[in-house]
């Protein structure tokens, strides 16, 4: 039963006539163009499973970024917290502009189960900046996934899609204000009566078509969205710019029809939400079906044209003083500078270290662990006060006043786990850094280098994509896993990697520490007594001797993380 298999989070009271599944069970489909026409004439529209089932290899299907969170990414960070129920009064990220989650025909609970899948991809995407579509996307796909790791591996790939030329999601305000001025081009080329109608009424045009997205993700009625989504899910991006373009001329339609010859200027406010009351309710008027066929009845919209449009009008914001490269957002670092103490660096540069590190742990306050001029040059000490915290950020000054250190993803007690055998552990999270003379950061190799990442995945016995497939048209299979859909903070036993040597993040025993290893050398390697220490290239970082390749440490500090929000 659809009920039990994804219908999880599912009203289905609220549901209609999508509650009752009927017609095909299967898609015997790999090919892109069959896929289209299927999507389009609602091939998988009246069966719930079989939709949920398409989803699954179409997003699967999409060609993603190496380092890309699958759901037991999301298993890991969420860990017992899984069995709790979820909080809808956790606030949403900053980036989703104060856009709520819809509905839909979510059960109340779903609406919390999508708030916290939306706040673990805020914790995985830090590079996103404005994405006020993720709520609404987020809560259609909840309709379709068997628990909340899947949506949010599902919610994750669309986001990591590096398809060239193609995009799903708008991730920064760049992208998104863009967009806004790209529709207003569409809308003025092929919707010139409707076009004229805002320009006409709306004291800022621009403010009215700012809501372009969210009159499809948001506004339009459940049964009208899920049709669409079919289509967006195999042709992209486009068609939300016809869809939304249909829903304009519709518009026009309903005010010409209702009010003819007004021309009255009005608050752009009140256009606004005019719109927005007109396409939630448009179910009376317009039927799903309908209003695709509006949308793909207009001819000439392509993504090539689309495309060009964005880049001319992002070269155009550009001018007006919007970087193209949206920074990450500012990290309020729970840090006095009258009360931080620190003998290697200063608040300025703890800031500084802070913009690298993974989201999750940005707004944690700094607590220092360990110093060498409190707690002696002794690595037992070393261990016995770092050990139970986890990540840590190892920080050196050495007699020649250069600054180095590494930030740490595993508890130094997994040394332990390979007896007196000095043995290797961490995770592609790891970095190592120099502060001075100049500050620069070097990550796992992997991150910047996915070739090194085997392209070759293990057969899985239950993966049915590894079943036999034709060999026609493979665009529609799911990608080569390793470099597709895993995240950085992963074990290396995740990846398929071509040698060891790339992950070697951390390693200890009673005699010394290290981090980065692989090729003739150690990002650092430090002594029992905490007193030398060796630096040079080594294969997992890629790095440079981050100081003097060997020098005398005058100085060594262990931050731990401590979690602001609990204290």
């Amino acid at each position: 039963m659809a009920e039990e298999d994804y219908g999880t989070f599912v009203d289905w009271n609220q549901m209609g006539d999508l509650a009752t599944s009927s017609g095909p069970t299967k898609v015997d489909c790999k090919e892109l163009k069959e896929f289209k026409q299927m999507a389009r004439q609602g091939y998988w529209a009246k069966n719930h499973k079989l939709r949920a089932q398409v989803y699954q290899q179409l997003i699967k299907s999409i060609p993603c970024r190496t380092v890309t969170p699958d759901a037991e990414v999301y298993r890991d960070i969420i860990g017992d917290a899984a069995a709790k129920k979820p909080s809808s009064h956790i606030p949403l990220p900053e980036f989703v502009d104060g856009n709520p989650v819809p509905r839909y025909c979510l059960k109340v609970d779903a609406v919390a189960s999508a708030h916290r899948i939306i706040n673990c991809v805020a914790g995985q995407f830090p590079d996103i900046s404005h994405c006020p579509s993720l709520p609404a996307l987020t809560a259609l796909l909840l309709h379709f996934s068997k628990d909340e790791a899947q949506c949010f591996e599902h919610v994750s790939r669309i986001l990591a899609c590096n398809e060239p030329g193609k995009r799903l999601l708008d991730q920064t305000f760049l992208a998104y204000e863009s967009s806004c001025m790209t529709f207003g081009d569409l809308a003025n080329k092929y919707c010139t009566a409707a076009h004229k109608l805002i320009v006409g009424t709306a004291q800022d045009v621009l403010e009215v078509y700012a809501d372009w997205q969210r009159w499809v993700l948001g506004d339009l009625p459940f049964g009208h969205m899920v049709r669409v989504l079919d289509v967006y899910l195999v042709e992209g991006y486009k068609v939300l710019y016809r869809v939304a373009i249909a829903l304009l001329k519709f518009y026009r339609k309903h005010k010409t029809g209702g009010q003819a010859g007004q021309n009255q200027q009005l608050d752009s406010g009140k256009i606004r939400s005019d719109i927005q009351a007109f396409i939630r309710g448009i179910g009376s008027t317009v039927t799903p079906e309908k209003l695709l066929e509006k949308s793909f009845s207009i001819r000439l919209i392509n993504r090539k044209e689309i495309t060009l449009l964005q880049l001319t009008n992002e070269k155009s914001l550009q001018q007006k003083g919007i970087t193209v490269k949206q920074k990450r957002r500012n990290v309020q670092l729970a840090l006095n500078p009258d009360t931080f103490s620190s003998e290697v660096v200063s608040a300025k540069e703890m800031h500084d270290i802070w913009s690298w590190i993974p989201e999750r742990f940005a707004l944690c306050q700094p607590e220092l662990l360990f110093t060498t001029s409190t707690h002696g040059c002794s690595l037992s000490r070393f261990y016995s006060h770092c050990e139970g915290h986890e990540p840590t950020l190892l920080l050196i000054r050495t007699t020649d006043g250069d600054v180095c250190g590494a930030y740490l993803s595993s508890d130094w007690e997994d040394r332990k786990r390979g007896g007196n055998k000095l043995s290797y552990f961490g995770t592609g999270e790891c970095f190592v850094f120099r502060l001075k003379p100049e500050m620069e950061r070097y990550e796992w190799v992997v991150i910047r280098h996915p070739e090194l990442a085997s392209a070759i995945r293990p057969t899985d016995p239950d993966d049915p994509a590894a079943a036999d497939s034709p060999s026609a048209d493979q665009s529609l299979q799911e990608p080569d896993k390793p470099p597709g859909e895993l995240s950085p903070f992963l074990a290396a036993r995740h990846f398929n990697l071509n040698s060891k040597n790339t992950s070697m993040f951390m390693a200890g025993n009673f005699d010394s520490i290290i981090v980065g290893g692989g090729g003739e050398s150690n990002a650092l390697f430090i002594d029992a007594e905490l007193n030398h220490g060796h630096t040079g290239r080594c294969t997992t970082f890629d790095n440079p001797p981050l100081c003097k390749e060997s020098f005398q440490i005058s100085l060594l500090e262990v931050w731990g993380f401590q979690d602001a929000m609990a204290h």
